[in-house]
């Protein structure tokens, strides 16, 4: 009897997570998560389901926002329509039970004491093969209360080399401000401030990066 309710329950919650889901990451067996996701932002977060990052159907795309939370990433999640593939500190990667679910997303870590090259070349691959790439170009979390920190030049250069877009986003209203663990489950009312997409001249456009430092520092 334990083991059919066992059974029962976790049907239920793939079949409603399958229901729910928007993004195709490749597969039913990831793609519940996204459906769960979705509906953790709205009904918990107070994410409006009408706030959705205006990407292209197809083709490459990066996405980036400032970083306030562990809950960052599950907010850009649910207001996409495609999957995004994150640049994430290896650290952070590989991370226990955690891991699995990184490596079916398709997140790529960044060896930041080491060879943090190796994370570019293979987020550019990606975009060329048509992906949408997410980062947060400060590198870890940030609020708008530490002291200022220049963000990472890596996603011009992507956007440079590539031709892909760039999709700024200001994350806003999250209770558990620094907090990894503890936000994806705190209760809020948080804001996305999606901005227009910017066309990156070149790898090094120094304008390009302050445009986009810009709109992710700046308080709605």
């Amino acid at each position: 009897m334990g083991w059919w309710l066992t059974g029962l329950g976790l049907s239920l919650l793939v079949g409603i997570g399958l229901f729910q889901a928007r993004a195709d990451w490749g597969g039913a067996h990831v793609n519940w998560l996204d459906g769960w996701t979705r509906l953790i932002c709205r009904y918990l977060h107070g994410l409006k389901p009408e706030k959705k990052l205006d990407l292209p159907a197809t083709g490459p795309a990066i996405v980036v926002a400032n970083h306030v939370s562990g809950l960052d990433p599950l907010l850009l999640i649910a207001a996409s329509r495609r999957p995004l593939r994150f640049l994430i500190a290896t650290e952070e990667y590989q991370r226990p039970i955690l891991h699995w679910i990184f490596k079916l997303a398709g997140c790529i870590p960044v060896d930041r004491k080491g060879r943090p090259e190796q994370a570019l070349r293979t987020a550019r691959r990606a975009l060329e093969q048509g992906e949408v790439i997410a980062l947060f170009p400060h590198g870890k979390i940030h609020l708008d209360s530490d002291p200022p920190r220049p963000i990472k030049g890596g996603v011009v250069r992507l956007a440079g080399w590539t031709g892909a877009p760039v999709y700024p986003v200001r994350i806003d209203g999250v209770r558990a401000q620094g907090q990894v663990f503890l936000a994806p489950f705190t209760p809020d009312r948080v804001r996305l401030t999606v901005f227009p997409a910017l066309q990156v001249s070149g790898p090094a456009s120094k304008d390009s990066l302050e445009q986009i430092q810009l709109a992710i520092e700046t308080p709605i």
